[in-house]
């Protein structure tokens, strides 16, 4: 190998190396797969081209002039059905084999309002329809101030010191830290909302509301103060009172599963069946494999709808993962004896048996309690994404697939200039200064066999370790999309959660996780050059461009921690953008900018990587490596804009 002969000892090699395992088949993935209609896709299959019509449509600005950005086009029935879509560049789009019939023609442009047009097909031939777009209204602007008011420095030290203390459970010395903290800034509304949390677990109920309703006198809008208020109601068995606030934080954050699930509690304390079912189903869909811990209360009002069987297939299914929950298995032994299945009743919750005595997990309000230093996770909400905007998930895949295969076969080895900056976070969220590196960076890719890839890093220039803070070298940000790689996406559930604006564009929103039946082939923790190796579970979110289908940007997070090398958390952020190598006839996505938070060991760090100058080697069969031409190269540094690459 080009690279094996630079071996070097690593504090923590950070391996993102794709599958050395014969490739697997993909996993099933919902959704149908989409044939093409001209430059449509069609989930119906395709449509009929006697006796149908081709549509064009022109999709115009307020000023009557095209829209010159990506818009995707969507052709629906009269319920909403959607039948074709395409991407319309330079505010154009057709659909062909269009049968006689009524339809919508309905238009997603970043930067404006959806826009929707009736339409009458009563034969073939050809039919022009012209869309205008306005700019995006106001209303969809939040009124809510942009940030908190910043803290000073010594009153953001006692705050992050007492949210240290309460996550280590030292209540009495996380009240000592809270008290400096709100003589410094009583009206701050994080030590407000702190304190708030603070009186929840010592069970101040009362103080909970004052500190609480103080953040929304500020925040009106503020979901963690809305959601401890749902917690505290609950807590005071007030489930009327808990709901009123619980729809509030639903309604100012959709997207967030711990919110949804505590609604689903509230409407079940007051029987309304449904309406719990709805929000626990909700709260599962958003939250994933994170809110699995809500399958015992939909089972419990699923059960007292009627619905026994599948009431005991959502327990069964939550004890496969959970086998340790004993209230959970009795709740199951306690269905199964049931003579048979209950009725609906206003009373048929009671008749299920009272509600744990304690709150459900859910409700543990150190949940709400927010980091000082690191991101939210993937799984604690779904960005948003436009409604109505269909997203097969098989076409999706299977183009970004394609697009992952085009960056394989196209590169052999590359180098670019990174630039880091590092700051290392103390205990109580506060970062050093901010210190910068540089290095010649080299990337070698190569198919070893079929199913298995080869990708090796470095950076040749005169490096050490130590010139790495905490020891901690970072490798595979070119190789995470990857994941998309046919050799690997197998391993992975994904669930596709709409269409997303992104930097300008539009780019359809993947969640994935790590399967629990499948190798894990992305990302490995190696203590030393020698020293044994930690497969690490993965899950995230990938925006895919909707135009192009390559990968816009990624982030992932750990599925678990991992407790044998004290590794803790690391989040991921890269951006991707295009790298045009006039030379080769070559056009890539590549990484243009990452971001990582990791707490190892108690080393806690934040990083960003920048690459430019970015150089393609020319490789002949006998892998001769000639120069690259510096003149010959191209680099457009921004995500999801610019110039499209080579088809």
């Amino acid at each position: 190998m080009f690279f094996r002969a630079l071996k070097h000892l690593l504090c923590l090699l950070i391996l993102l190396c794709c599958s050395l395992f014969p490739a697997s088949v993909l996993a099933q993935r919902p959704g149908p797969t989409p044939p093409t209609g001209g430059r449509g896709q069609t989930g119906l299959g395709q449509l009929p081209s006697v006796g149908s019509a081709n549509l064009k449509v022109f999709v115009k600005g307020a000023d009557g002039a095209p829209v010159d950005q990506l818009a995707l086009v969507m052709l629906t029935t009269g319920e909403g059905q959607n039948l074709q879509q395409a991407t319309a560049r330079g505010g154009y789009a057709e659909f062909t084999g269009v049968i006689a019939g009524s339809y919508n023609v309905e238009v997603v442009a970043p930067g404006y309002d959806r826009a929707v047009e009736r339409l009458d097909l009563n034969g073939p031939g050809e039919r022009v329809v012209a869309v205008t777009l306005k700019p995006a209204s106001d209303g969809r602007q939040s009124t809510a101030p942009a940030g908190p008011p910043i803290l000073a420095p010594k009153a953001k030290k006692e705050l992050g010191k007492a949210l240290e203390a309460m996550r280590a459970g030292k209540l009495p010395e996380a009240r000592g830290h809270l008290d400096a903290a709100y003589h410094l800034a009583p009206g701050n509304p994080e030590v407000n909302y702190v304190f708030g949390i603070y009186s929840v677990e010592t069970n101040d109920l009362a103080k909970a509301h004052t500190y609480l309703e103080n953040v929304l006198n500020f925040y009106p809008k503020q979901v963690g103060a809305l959601r401890s208020l749902g917690i505290v109601l609950l807590r005071e068995n007030k489930p009327a009172e808990a709901a009123t606030y619980l729809q509030r934080a639903v309604e100012a954050e959709p997207a967030s599963w711990l919110a949804h699930a505590l609604l689903a509690d509230a409407c079940l304390r007051l029987s309304s069946i449904d309406e719990s079912i709805l929000q626990a189903e909700r709260a599962l869909e958003l939250g994933h494999a994170q809110a699995a811990i809500v399958q015992p209360l939909l089972a419990r009002a699923l059960a007292s709808r009627g619905d026994k069987e599948r009431a005991i297939h959502v327990l069964q299914t939550y004890l496969e993962d959970h086998p340790s929950d004993a209230a959970a298995a009795r709740q199951l032994e306690n269905l199964q004896v049931l003579p048979q299945v209950m009725p609906v009743s206003e009373t048929s919750v009671e008749n299920l048996g009272p509600p744990p005595a304690t709150p459900p997990v859910w409700a543990d309000s150190t949940l709400l309690l927010p980091s000082s230093w690191l991101p939210p996770d993937v799984d604690d909400k779904v960005p948003p994404v436009e409604s109505g905007a269909a997203c097969f998930l098989d076409e999706v895949l299977k183009k970004a697939e394609g697009r992952v295969r085009e960056f394989v076969t196209n590169v052999d080895r590359f180098t670019a200039t990174e630039s880091i900056t590092h700051e290392t976070i103390n205990k109580w969220g506060v970062a050093s200064p901010p210190e910068k590196f540089k290095f010649d960076y080299l990337v070698s890719i190569e198919e070893i066999s079929r199913g298995s890839l080869n990708v090796e890093e470095f950076r040749p220039r005169a490096y050490s370790l130590a010139q790495f803070p905490d020891g901690v070298e970072r490798n595979g940000l070119p190789t995470l999309a990857l994941i998309f790689h046919p050799y690997n996406a197998g391993n992975f559930e994904m669930t596709c959660e709409g269409l997303a604006h992104w930097n300008g564009v539009l780019a359809w929103q993947v969640h994935f996780r790590q399967r629990t039946d499948r190798p894990n082939t992305i990302r490995v923790y190696r203590l030393g050059q020698n020293g044994p190796s930690y497969p690490a579970a993965l899950k995230g979110r990938a925006w895919i461009s909707a135009d192009s289908y390559q990968i816009v940007r990624l982030e992932t997070d750990l599925v678990a921690p991992l407790p044998e090398i004290r590794l803790v958390a690391d989040h991921a952020a890269v951006d991707y953008g295009p790298v045009n190598f006039r030379a080769h006839k070559v056009a890539m996505w590549l990484p243009q900018t990452a971001e990582f938070y990791y707490d190892w060991r108690g080393h806690r760090g934040h990083r960003i990587h920048r690459f430019t100058n970015y150089l393609l080697f020319s490789v002949d069969d006998n892998q001769r490596i000639s120069a690259p031409k510096t003149e010959d190269v191209a680099l457009t540094c921004h995500s999801g804009k610019g110039t499209e690459p080579d088809r």
